[in-house]
């Protein structure tokens, strides 16, 4: 039986794509830099990551997603559309 897993929800910079060669890269570096326990279980590819106005990461939301949970309060986002592009992504494209 499988518990919570990690999941990374990654910026790329520019002149990089997201592909599964990537995903299994990046995977493959967070096991041997920080130890297997903290290996994600998927990795989603984003242009932009929810903010509060005053510039703090939205975890809460992001943990929703994860979770498949209805999302909470977004009133205090700065970019409401950067919300509404995770959850698209997470729930159409399971290869990442």
């Amino acid at each position: 039986m499988k518990g919570e897993a990690p999941v990374a929800f990654v910026i790329l910079k520019d002149g990089f794509e997201g592909s599964p060669e990537l995903v299994d890269k990046l995977k493959k570096h967070v096991g041997v830099k920080i130890g297997p326990i903290a290996r994600p279980e998927d990795i989603i590819f984003t242009a932009a990551l929810p903010k509060t106005r005053s510039g703090k990461i939205m975890r809460r939301l992001l943990r929703d997603i994860a979770e498949g949970r209805a999302l909470g309060d977004v009133t205090t986002l700065a970019d409401p559309e950067a919300m509404q592009e995770i959850a698209g992504k997470y729930g159409k494209d399971e290869d990442h």
